[in-house]
């Protein structure tokens, strides 16, 4: 009986996330996410009550398997330089895997910016804490410019997630396909990377 509980949930959680990556938050309804499921809604809310909270569970899961991610790479012992190298890999390949989790992060930052705010509070580790320290020794060193560890982070994010935002313009104005569209973000991510590691370190 658990299994099947557990199953079900699965399924509908499933469906969810398809359905509100596709449609955001405002567009799903009930019916387009038990419709996919192959649910009747009764059932969904029996077991999530409202689209609210079905949307909540969804929400922090797919942001905590992004984070969780970047949290493996910031706890390797590996140098600042390997470190940031794997950071753009990560980010590029969950959004590869994901292009429409830009948009769908990117309308709950203005649909709900306080929810969005407690689950990345939530999601910040000593593995965040331990990379800032990292960052400061080098740059006492004198091997990485004094930048701030948000300054980092923010410039991996922004060059690493706009070419997935604006990825169904640069097909349709490029006239690419899915293999050329590819191919030209692979290109992208290592003019990203080595432009970021020129930028940071100072005798790159």
């Amino acid at each position: 009986m658990i299994q099947m509980v557990s199953s079900t949930e699965e399924k509908i959680k499933e469906a969810a996330r398809k359905v509100f990556l596709e449609k955001g938050f405002s567009g799903a309804t009930t019916r387009d996410i038990s419709n996919e499921a192959g649910l009747n809604c009764a059932l969904m809310n029996y077991y999530f009550r409202s689209k609210e909270k079905l949307f909540a569970v969804v929400f922090e899961e797919m942001l905590h398997l992004f984070f969780q991610g970047m949290t493996t790479v910031l706890n390797k012992p590996i140098s600042l330089k390997e470190k940031i190298v794997e950071l753009i890999e990560h980010d590029f390949q969950t959004f590869k895997r994901n292009p429409s989790l830009c948009i769908f992060i990117l309308n709950e930052l203005h649909r709900d910016p306080d929810h969005l705010v407690n689950v990345i509070q939530g999601a910040k580790t000593q593995a965040a804490l331990l990379f800032e320290q990292q960052l400061k020794e080098a740059i006492n060193q004198g091997i990485v410019r004094p930048v701030r560890m948000q300054h980092v982070l923010s410039l991996l994010l922004a060059n690493t997630q706009f070419i997935f935002l604006g990825k169904g313009i640069t097909m349709n104005t490029w006239q690419m396909n899915n293999d050329t569209f590819n191919a030209y973000a692979e290109e992208h991510k290592q003019l990203v990377t080595q432009m970021i590691i020129n930028f940071l370190f100072i005798d790159a």
